[in-house]
């Protein structure tokens, strides 16, 4: 697939406007996708643009690789909201917008005029959605947040060392930013629809989507244990974890496989998968007769056994052996992908998965497809990432203030 426009203004969003004062990637990438749904989004950039376009490398100065791999399907108007026109300009859009989107502290945007209470008498039907590192109301309120800062707060890098690492590592990806992200997608998308629906409220509402709150709801899913009840079920994973925690993502075994020239993933879970593991290297009768390996309950008790005994076979054959092999017995496997093996995976280029953009200044662009297809309102690549306020006199224009 190449160029954009793949389903322009078809999208299940198409017809509403957001404003998106965010920078940087968790803000961007939500309304990243926001667009990808056909939303009409206005990046809002101050003079010196979104910091992410000066991080290299880049073809051009101020179109940095993750800038552009977060914000297609936008425009660009350049605003210094500390002077008055410019000031005035964004409260004319945001009197005809669907959603503002920002992410410092609702204190700084109330210092610019831009407090919730103030766009609600502009706009009854604005939501006015800020995403940003902790709840209002807590001592961590007005901390700076980054996405290493949230990791750490949410016992990322600590449960690496519970599970095997020698030293406490974050996540290598914009972990915290882009689950946060996500978050804020759907938090959007909730305000419309109690918004616009059939005996909705017609009006918008403020939305607070903290990075710290949400990271700990993706990680307390597996590790909150038996602090899950009150009083607290008993745990057995170590005086430092407590209650909490659980084995078999803490198992310091659960990675890849070593095999004789490389690594593959596998993962035997349930009993069809186990029996037939057990089967292919000659050890079925374990299945029965070994009560680890009987039941769920057992398996996970003893996983870090289990593993250790899965690595102990595969180390035999190479992973070529084990994929065609277990692929065969319905048996889960991946290989252990590469970054620049994706250039060339045959799932990507058999499903279109990457698309060529035509950029009328960068050239031709590589992009992944928008992930989620729909049939009746598909997602697209309408236009690529802006250059620093390319927009800025066309947006103007459609509230009727001129350069």
């Amino acid at each position: 697939m190449s160029g954009v426009n793949q389903g322009a203004n078809q999208g299940a969003l198409s017809g509403y406007r957001i404003l998106d004062l965010t920078g940087v990637v968790l803000g961007p990438y939500a309304t990243q996708i926001l667009g990808d749904y056909g939303a009409d989004v206005i990046k809002v950039e101050p003079p010196n643009g979104d910091i992410m376009r000066h991080a290299g490398p880049m073809q051009h100065p101020g179109m940095g690789h993750i800038f552009i791999n977060a914000n297609r399907n936008k425009r660009s108007i350049v605003l210094d909201l500390k002077k008055p026109r410019d000031h005035a300009a964004l409260l004319k859009l945001c009197e005809g917008a669907d959603v503002l989107t920002f992410n410092i502290r609702p204190g700084s945007m109330a210092r610019l005029g831009l407090s919730y209470e103030a766009l609600q008498k502009i706009n009854p039907r604005l939501i006015y959605c800020g995403a940003y590192g902790y709840s209002e109301g807590g001592p961590y309120s007005d901390f700076p947040a980054y996405d290493d800062l949230i990791q750490g707060a949410a016992c990322i890098p600590w449960l690496m060392t519970q599970s095997g690492s020698t030293e406490p590592r974050y996540v290598p990806a914009t972990f915290a930013d882009r689950v946060t992200a996500l978050n804020m997608v759907h938090a959007v998308m909730a305000a419309i629809i109690a918004r616009d629906k059939k005996g909705g409220t017609g009006l918008g509402q403020s939305v607070e989507v903290p990075m710290f709150e949400c990271l700990l709801q993706f990680v307390l899913g597996e590790h909150l244990g038996g602090e899950t009840w009150q009083p607290p079920v008993t745990a057995s994973l170590g005086q430092e974890m407590g209650n909490m925690g659980h084995s078999r993502m803490l198992s310091p075994n659960r990675k890849p496989y070593k095999t004789s020239n490389g690594y593959v993933c596998a993962l035997m879970y349930n009993d069809a998968h186990w029996r037939g593991f057990l089967e292919l290297v000659g050890e079925g009768e374990r299945f029965t007769q070994d009560a680890r390996f009987t039941t769920q309950s057992a398996r996970i008790a003893h996983i870090d056994e289990l593993y250790a005994f899965v690595q102990t076979k595969l180390l035999l054959q190479t992973s070529e052996h084990w994929l065609k092999l277990l692929v065969a017995h319905d048996i889960p496997v991946m290989p252990m992908m590469k970054l620049p093996d994706l250039l060339t995976d045959p799932h990507l280029a058999a499903t279109g998965g990457w698309v060529d953009v035509a950029h009328p200044y960068e050239g031709k662009l590589r992009q992944l497809r928008p992930p989620v297809r729909m049939s009746a309102t598909p997602t697209a690549i309408s236009r690529p990432a802006p250059r620093l306020g390319e927009h800025t006199a066309e947006i103007l224009q459609e509230i009727g203030m001129v350069l």
